[in-house]
């Protein structure tokens, strides 16, 4: 019985070397860059982070397809490099010896890198699946509603627009009472101003000392002089 067991372990374990190798159907190649992306808080890639990582695939095939089956022993690793570097094939839980094909498995990948990421500390850059692009992060929405920005912008607007009318009109009033305040001055101390009446300087009258009008004054000369 022992021997039978034996044998059956041997086979299950050949035909999983043949199905997880370089460049197998339905594989795909992993490179972790653990220490660029930690530094001194980097940790070793151990027995333990390779069940971690089959369990966040497992768990991405079975999230991918809601009546998936797939278990952790379905993840199969091969040729683990020092530099954290392998090969993952996942195995069809309802036939074993076949492989889930390639392009589940991306979509499954796709749809949950930034899951799997996140279990590891690592980004795209640092955690790549050589073969599977690398998925774009979702955009950023603003905490503040779009609305509500450009009605704070007009509103501003409308604000700084009253604002300048207010100061100008201020302005304004305050030049016109300095020159009514200026007229009035002149006038009360008697000086002659020229202003300007339909494009033709005018001479004002003196209203102290009056204004003499060179006609009658040459008359006056002439027939009273005695």
């Amino acid at each position: 019985m022992l021997r039978v067991l034996l044998l059956i372990l041997s086979v299950v374990a050949i035909a999983h070397a043949e199905l997880c190798k370089p460049d197998a159907q339905n594989a795909f190649k992993v490179r972790l860059s653990i220490k660029t992306a930690l530094g001194d808080n980097a940790y070793a890639w151990d027995a333990n982070e390779e069940y971690l990582f089959k369990a966040m695939v497992a768990f991405a095939m079975r999230r991918y397809s809601s009546k998936s089956t797939t278990q952790i022993s379905n993840v199969l690793l091969c040729n683990v490099t020092d530099r954290v570097s392998f090969w993952f094939v996942v195995t069809d839980s309802s036939k074993n010896m076949t492989t889930v094909p390639g392009s589940e498995v991306e979509a499954a990948i796709r749809m949950n890198r930034n899951r799997i990421n996140s279990a590891f500390l690592l980004s795209d850059k640092t955690l790549q699946f050589l073969k599977i692009t690398s998925t774009l992060l979702p955009p950023v929405e603003p905490s503040t509603p779009v609305w509500l920005i450009v009605f704070g912008v007009v509103l501003c607007l409308i604000v700084a627009g009253i604002v300048f009318l207010v100061v100008a009109g201020i302005q304004q009033r305050k030049k016109k009472n300095k020159e009514s305040t200026e007229s009035e001055n002149l006038e009360e101390r008697g000086e002659v101003t020229v202003t300007v009446e339909n494009g033709i300087p005018c001479e004002t009258l003196d209203l102290k000392a009056g204004h003499i009008n060179g006609v009658f004054a040459a008359d006056d000369e002439r027939f009273t002089s005695l």
